[in-house]
């Protein structure tokens, strides 16, 4: 089943926390598109979302308690899935199964057989899905693509993405349910293995736990992973979230990438703007989600407007499921890498 291509789409999202209700918003600034329906298992946040939606100058959306009960309603063409991490799958087939376009919030799945499903599902009904690894829209790691085209063969990367206790431990509600390697890293796996245009084939990984656990919440403190790609390079992937509070960003973002011919650096601590008062000095974000003149703006906001422009017009997503599916086999190699002790090699896809 295809619905390619779709004018005016109507969005539904699924999930309406931090991260759906952001979707929401900026989805709802895309020129013909329309959120009509909105699906969280506590109704109240979803109904939250429905009267900011209204607040903005949009038409009340539908809210459902089920997902089922939304896609049965008929009242969408493209689902955003923005449920915690080991909740993407199930989401990701119902819509494909109703012919309903998917974009889900990273990572794409928690498991490598639910990876494999979702992606059969959504390759069956003929649909598009996404996952929004909305770095790849930040301008800096865009342009970083199209200057390693020129700087040859991959050598090696490093990626750091390092957050808050704010974010465990009052951000989230299931930071327990996940790790931050799931959380943060698979950003920076999808970057490199874009950048590189290349594979994972074996990981080890090592995390250290503590602090978290002595909150109650049983999640790593940190996680690193060391990678060997298919060509021979070779790259760490660090993530913890066990920063103080008092840091100037919520997340500290770093990314270096060798190639045979120049190094890249990707510095994300300060993003053009710094604020001093007088209860802290602070490095405010921008690049992703912000404001611009009272538009939803950044490269989050341009992830989103750029599924939809696929669901518009048929044209593929510049993020694949196939890749989003090689992050999770990344992912699940390294955990179960914290599990053994030693190296784990990635799973090919199934064809």
């Amino acid at each position: 089943m295809s619905m390619l291509p779709t004018d005016h789409p109507r969005l539904g999202v699924i999930g309406t926390g931090l991260m759906g209700r952001a979707a929401a918003i900026a989805a709802g600034a895309h020129p013909g598109a329309t959120v009509t329906a909105l699906a969280n298992r506590t109704r109240p946040s979803a109904d939250s979302l429905a009267d900011a939606l209204v607040d903005d100058g949009h038409d009340r959306p539908e809210v459902f308690t089920r997902l089922d009960d939304l896609l049965a309603a008929g009242l969408v063409d493209a689902l955003i899935v923005a449920t915690p991490d080991d909740q993407h799958a199930d989401a990701v087939v119902a819509a494909a199964e109703a012919g309903v376009h998917v974009l889900v919030e990273k990572p794409f799945t928690t498991r490598v057989d639910d990876a494999d499903r979702a992606l059969d599902a959504v390759r069956r009904a003929g649909t598009l899905g996404m996952c929004l690894f909305n770095h790849r829209w930040v301008p800096a790691y865009a342009q970083a693509k199209e200057v390693a085209a020129g700087l040859g063969a991959p050598v090696l990367a490093y990626a750091r993405k390092n957050d808050t206790l704010h974010v465990p431990t009052e951000m989230l509600s299931w930071a327990g349910d996940t790790t931050c390697a799931w959380f943060l890293s698979s950003h920076d796996i999808d970057l490199v293995t874009w950048l590189f245009d290349d594979d994972v084939a074996e990981v080890v990984a090592s995390a250290r736990s503590g602090v978290l656990r002595g909150r109650g919440i049983d999640t790593p403190d940190a996680v690193q992973i060391q990678c060997r790609f298919d060509g021979g390079a070779v790259a760490t992937f660090e993530s913890c979230w066990v920063y103080p509070d008092t840091f100037p960003t919520m997340t500290d973002s770093f990314v270096e990438v060798v190639y045979e011919g120049g190094v890249i650096q990707l510095d994300r601590l300060a993003e053009n703007i710094t604020v001093a008062d007088h209860s802290a000095y602070r490095h405010p974000r921008n690049v992703l989600l912000r404001s611009l003149h009272g538009r939803p703006s950044g490269a989050y906001h341009d992830a989103i407007g750029h599924f939809l422009d696929c669901v518009q017009t048929g044209a593929p997503p510049l993020v694949t499921l196939e890749s989003s599916r090689h992050v999770t086999a990344v992912l699940a190699a390294a955990h179960e890498s914290l599990r053994t002790g030693g190296p784990v090699r990635v799973p090919s896809a199934v064809v």
